[in-house]
């Protein structure tokens, strides 16, 4: 048993630094996974509904495209928006929207002289607090020198830094007239979900702030970014003050995005800041941080959210702008990482001790307790505290744990369990015993009466045979001698019920109905007696092996015998101590095989000779037996015939009182041919003659009584 459990706790100990070494590897699976989980937490708690905060959105909507023409619009129109905001008393103004290239719907364009649209809306740009979007465009373009100064405390993060590998920047002109440059790209692009905000780049020399964050610094007239760097000289990134502001950051500048559903009024729709009655939205633009950008889908600035569905570029920007405002933050760390490893690790090892001590349901119990204290703390420090701790990784080690463990304490309860049944069916038949596995209440505690065949088997020689042999020797001969005999029991469909020193005690028809059971019993003794001739052939050097079998049918108590803490399957009655005293009269008959009337019965059609009858020790009236001669085939075949109705006869003459020495010679000339052992019951039989005579009490002819000693 300890053998077992250490192989179950060094099992579960390998597959617990296998669940924590794919942790510590931390592949793109186990990321994909983790930050799903974080998404979840914000669907089931989006970020609280701040008081009005002022940052709108102009959307260039379906409407605006159906209203001012296709996409792009003339660089007339974004003049007139910054002119527009400007006169409505924005605080900045911070368009979501590349201006790479000149303006091809320019008069300039078109006619020498004409007027250049893009020196038309530089103007507009000049001197307002204006933020134009850079963004990264694979390879080739110069990224463009900050707008803003930098200071930085602790070691040069600048390596640190995602880098600007391929710029798109605004054209010079309007690049050099606004007062502000942001990074509008987000960490992933296309259709991947945007849950990580780089608030800085690298350009190479010095580090580009994203969108939001120049929009906060121009929004409150800001000249200086201050990066808060570590001073353990990782080169590492740990916040970044705006102004007032002060946000924390990942080690490579990132911010997580805590998303909130967007209310309508944060949209502004673009069509209404250029139609003519624009002055009406004063009162929802003044004082506001305004950002330009697009939510028609043809334009291809949509993003995923962690709250599930497609929302426009420019409002994870605004997302940002809102977590900066109101100083609501997610945090992640880097001890976490270390955190999540140690819950893994303690969560596995306690499964694992849970199994090992309770059982499979107890630890069924125990992993749901530790998996519902993992996702409860994961949840309360992300409520609570904005604090991102990954639960899932560990849910999926508790249950890989228990499913490994239990695996294993399956394979090895089924292992034993298969030892057990091929142990078994050294006593029950294979097809019974797999009726007894499909149907528990045939082995119900207790027991009921029923028909069974009963047989005793014991070695004649034993005694003699011990005293010759060497104790070691003497093992040897027995266990082969019982395997063949046990064999044949098994291979009959009987239940062997337990080997008594040289003696095996089986019985048919129980714990499952056996059809024709006293036919398999007496089959069973035949093959039983050609399975001990081809052991004493084999056994040459060895005495010969004789045995003697009783068989009887009849009802019999069989069921669980004992007490509740140990109890043998076994059966109790007149047929069973029948059974095991005409095995001892085996000795007294001079045959190897004798079976009751009643058995006799139940297989007329097998090779059987009546032997008179014997009183038996414990029985209260002399008994018939029956020899046990050989199969059907032996009982049709015309030399048995003759034999049998010699016998008969003789039988007949001793009843009478008669010595019938010719009957005898004749019957003995006709079992030489067929079955040399009956010589012996013949010698025997001239010795208990009387034994044949019957008794008459009353006027009734009731029964044969033996006038010899009792057995």
């Amino acid at each position: 048993m300890w053998k077992r459990r250490l192989s179950a706790l060094l099992f579960g100990a390998a597959v617990v630094v296998a669940l924590v070494a794919l942790r510590a590897a931390d592949p793109y699976a186990v990321r994909v996974a983790r930050e799903t989980t974080f998404d979840v937490f914000q669907q089931l708690k989006p970020r609280p509904a701040p008081a009005d905060l002022p940052v709108r959105i102009i959307d260039i909507d379906e409407a605006s495209l159906a209203a001012v023409g296709q996409w792009p619009w003339s660089r007339q129109v974004m003049a007139r928006i910054a002119d527009r905001l400007t006169e409505l008393g924005a605080s900045a103004i911070a368009f979501d929207i590349l201006f790479s290239e000149p303006d091809r719907l320019s008069p300039s364009a078109i006619v020498a002289g004409g007027e250049d649209y893009d020196d038309l809306f530089a103007r507009a740009l000049e001197g307002r607090p204006t933020i134009l979007a850079v963004s990264r465009a694979g390879q080739g373009g110069v990224a463009p020198a900050p707008k803003s100064g930098y200071a930085m405390t602790g070691a040069d993060p600048l390596p640190g830094l995602p880098i600007l590998d391929g710029v798109a920047a605004p054209l010079p002109p309007l690049a050099l007239a606004a007062a502000g440059l942001g990074v509008a790209s987000l960490d992933r692009e296309g259709a991947g979900v945007a849950r990580r905000l780089p608030l800085l780049w690298s350009n190479g020399t010095a580090p580009l702030p994203t969108l939001s964050v120049e929009t906060l610094r121009v929004a409150q007239g800001v000249s200086t970014l201050v990066v808060l760097g570590d001073t353990a000289g990782a080169g590492t990134v740990d916040g970044l003050r705006i102004g007032q502001f002060e946000v924390p950051t990942g080690p490579n500048g990132d911010m997580w995005l805590y998303y909130r559903e967007l209310p309508p009024e944060t949209y502004v729709s673009a069509q209404r800041l250029l139609a003519a009655d624009y002055a009406q939205l004063a009162p929802a633009l003044a004082g506001h941080i305004v950002l330009v950008g697009a939510s028609a889908a043809g334009l291809l600035d949509i993003r995923a959210s962690p709250l599930g569905g497609a929302v426009p570029g420019v409002s994870i920007h605004l997302q940002a702008l809102e977590q900066m405002l109101t100083g609501t933050y997610l945090y992640r760390a880097d001890w976490v990482g270390g955190l999540e490893v140690l819950v893994i690790a303690g969560s596995a090892v306690a499964v694992v001790l849970a199994l090992l001590l309770t059982g499979p349901l107890p630890g069924l119990l125990v992993s749901g307790v530790i998996a519902a204290l993992v996702l409860a703390g994961s949840w309360l420090a992300f409520a609570q505290y904005g604090l991102l701790i990954d639960p899932g990784f560990a849910l999926f080690a508790v249950l890989v744990v228990y499913a490994a463990m239990a695996f294993f304490q399956f394979a090895v309860t089924d292992a034993d369990k298969r030892r057990i049944r091929r142990a078994f069916a050294h006593y029950v038949e294979p097809s019974l015993l797999a009726q007894i596995e499909a149907d528990e209440g045939l082995l119900k505690l207790g027991g009921d009466v029923r028909e069974l065949t009963v047989m005793f088997s014991d070695v004649r020689n034993f005694t003699a045979l011990s005293e010759r042999t060497a104790p070691a020797e003497l093992v040897g001969i027995l266990n082969r001698l019982f395997a063949a005999l046990g064999a044949a029991i098994v291979g009959h469909q009987g239940t062997i019920d337990k080997f008594m020193g040289d003696a095996v005690m089986a019985f048919w028809n129980a714990p499952v109905d056996v059809p024709q059971h006293a036919r398999r019993a007496c089959e069973a003794a035949l093959a039983m007696r050609e399975a001990l001739q081809q052991l004493n052939a084999q056994q040459a050097s060895v005495e010969p092996i004789a045995i003697g079998i009783g068989i009887s049918t009849g009802p019999a108590l069989v069921g669980n015998m004992g007490f509740e803490a140990r109890f043998d399957y076994s059966c109790i009655g007149d047929t069973v101590n029948v059974a095991s005293r005409l095995e001892g009269a085996c000795r007294y008959v001079g045959y190897d095989v004798l079976v009751t009337a009643e058995t006799r019965a139940a297989v007329p059609d097998l090779a059987l000779l009546d032997a008179g009858h014997v009183v038996l020790k414990g029985i209260s009236h002399p008994e018939p037996i029956h020899l046990l001669v050989g199969p059907t085939s032996l009982a049709a075949s015309p030399e048995f015939g003759a034999l049998r109705t010699e016998h008969d006869a003789l039988v007949a003459a001793w009843a009478r009182g008669e010595t019938a020495a010719d009957a005898l010679e004749r019957c003995r000339a006709a079992a030489v041919r067929i079955d040399p052992r009956l010589g012996g019951f013949y010698d025997a039989s001239v010795k208990r003659r009387a034994d044949f005579a019957p008794v008459v009490v009353g006027d009734s002819h009731l029964m044969l009584q033996e006038r010899g000693a009792p057995l």
